[in-house]
């Protein structure tokens, strides 16, 4: 491993996070931009969970809503071959859920693309994905000589293995969204590490960790309790579930501390069927090499997200903070 990915290096690790914002998406930034460890040097939005254009504002206001500040860049609008197609069902008509936000506003063509913030990065960096992989397949379509200079690790959401599809029964939504993307995006075997299903739907949030959330007085803090509970009602109503399955705070949690995941060595490809296994990813001794995310430790996970995102958020603000 680089010095540029070294987590225990006491120089914060450069990263660039692509995202779909997105209720979970939402945990995953503030836990970022709340750790020391990590350098956030630019968020590129995408569509996936809802609209670009939405996600471009949901990014915005989750920087407001935080007293946070990052550079954007924005990523793809649509699938490389697929129509566009978001989780307006698991995330709200806004993608945060029950969260007051402002209009969403027109994407300029003038916003820098995820190719451009990485070509502005004077360090070689480590690139969190999100959402689906199109804005990177995209970026290694134009300029791969560029972010194979600037990115020295990709850690992204996606895929399942053992684990039962989320939105097929054989695949993981990120996947289904546009597997042209991500088969893209593992033909060019960069240093990629996928955390799929197979771990994420291990570490789910209570409803009442999110009903603690809305019991406090501080405004940053009831905000993102009415985005997750808008995410405790769509589990219980489509899985039983009492709580929220957090999916993207995973590859953040690995960054700040690798024992998290356990990750092994395989080959993977991915069904570009049109039936109900497109984007269904699978072991194979023709795929491409990577490093699938196979155990996690919850309670660390947990832990990360009570210390540096829960306990922040209820914690008074400074009087004359910018709301």
């Amino acid at each position: 491993m680089s010095d540029a990915t070294r987590p225990s290096s006491p120089v914060p690790l450069p990263l660039v996070i692509d995202t779909d914002p997105g209720i979970d998406d939402t945990l995953a930034l503030y836990l970022a931009l709340n750790s020391p460890e990590l350098d956030v040097r630019g968020i590129s939005v995408s569509y996936g969970n809802t609209t670009v254009e939405n996600a471009y504002r949901n990014v915005v206001e989750i920087l407001r809503q935080g007293g946070k500040r990052a550079r954007l860049a924005v990523g793809a609008r649509r699938p490389i071959a697929r129509p566009l197609r978001t989780a307006r069902e698991t995330h709200g008509a806004t993608g945060l859920g029950y969260a007051a936000v402002p209009p969403a506003g027109v994407i300029l063509d003038f916003v820098r693309p995820l190719e451009r913030l990485l070509a502005e990065q004077e360090d070689r960096v480590t690139l969190v994905t999100l959402g689906p992989l199109t804005s990177l397949a995209l970026a290694l379509r134009r300029e791969p000589e560029l972010v194979r200079a600037k990115v020295a690790r990709h850690i992204a959401m996606v895929g399942n293995l053992k684990a039962k599809g989320n939105t097929t029964k054989f695949a993981e939504f990120n996947a289904w969204c546009d597997p042209e993307a991500l088969a893209t995006v593992l033909a060019a075997e960069l240093p990629s590490e996928m955390v799929g299903l197979d771990v994420t739907r291990q570490v789910v949030l209570s409803a009442a960790d999110v009903s603690r959330l809305g019991a406090s007085e501080a405004p940053r803090a009831r905000w993102l309790f009415e985005a997750l509970r808008f995410y405790v009602e769509f589990h219980r109503d489509h899985e039983g579930l009492e709580g929220c399955v957090v999916n993207d705070v995973l590859p953040i949690a690995a960054l700040l501390e690798p024992t998290v995941l356990t990750f092994q060595p395989v080959r993977i490809a991915v069904d570009l069927n049109e039936d109900d296994r497109r984007g269904r990813t699978r072991e194979t001794k023709d795929g491409a090499a990577a490093l699938f995310a196979r155990e996690v430790q919850v309670d660390a996970v947990r832990s990360l997200l009570s210390k540096r995102v829960f306990r922040w958020a209820t914690a008074a603000e400074p009087a004359g903070a910018a709301r």
